[in-house]
């Protein structure tokens, strides 16, 4: 499944099934077809991702240490961060809270 994500605030993102599946269950959320994040809802939402982000990479960098290798991604196709792969989403929110405006997707 794909996600395309809308906002009346920001232009549409688009985000890949299993990206945009791990960031619903970041917040709490069944992945679905449709959904709509609530503007009261968007400063939980940021608060959320940014401590999943910072998590992820306090492990890595545990690991790191613990193995003194460099914490680097393996190469497959979780290449890409969780904070590369949620920074659009990240603004998307900020920008739409900022403005008063829901996020839906699948509509």
């Amino acid at each position: 499944m794909i996600y395309k994500f809308k906002s009346q605030a920001t232009g549409d993102l688009i985000m890949l099934g299993a990206s945009g599946d791990e960031v619903l269950r970041i917040l709490g959320r069944d992945p679905a077809p449709t959904g709509i994040l609530a503007v009261a809802d968007l400063p939980a939402a940021v608060a959320a991702i940014e401590a999943a982000v910072a998590q992820r990479e306090l492990a890595c960098q545990q690991a790191a240490a613990e193995t003194g290798a460099e914490c680097e991604q393996p190469p497959s196709r979780n290449a890409v961060s969780l904070r590369q792969r949620t920074w659009p989403l990240l603004e998307m929110m900020k920008r739409a809270h900022a403005a008063g405006a829901d996020i839906v997707w699948g509509v």
